[in-house]
């Protein structure tokens, strides 16, 4: 298990130390978690179950359908 040492301004300190206290967790575990949850590559399963949830927004297919045609490209 890697180990790191980072240095905080005072405020900053006071606010980990006072989300850490509120959370139960260790600092450590707190700060893990932080690092897993912005580095994470994968939507959380709450996120995906959001899909088609809302009735009134249109699908990609109506708004291109929508959509005029693309202008002429000049050629290179």
């Amino acid at each position: 298990m890697g180990q790191v040492t980072i240095y905080l301004d005072r405020e900053t300190e006071e606010k980990v130390n006072h989300i850490v206290k509120q959370s139960g967790l260790s600092k450590s575990k707190w700060i893990t978690n932080l690092i897993r949850d912005k580095t994470t590559t994968v939507w959380p399963e709450s996120i995906i179950q959001l899909a088609g949830t809302w009735k009134d927004i249109p699908t990609a297919e109506t708004i291109r359908n929508e959509m005029s045609d693309d202008v002429k490209r000049e050629s290179i």
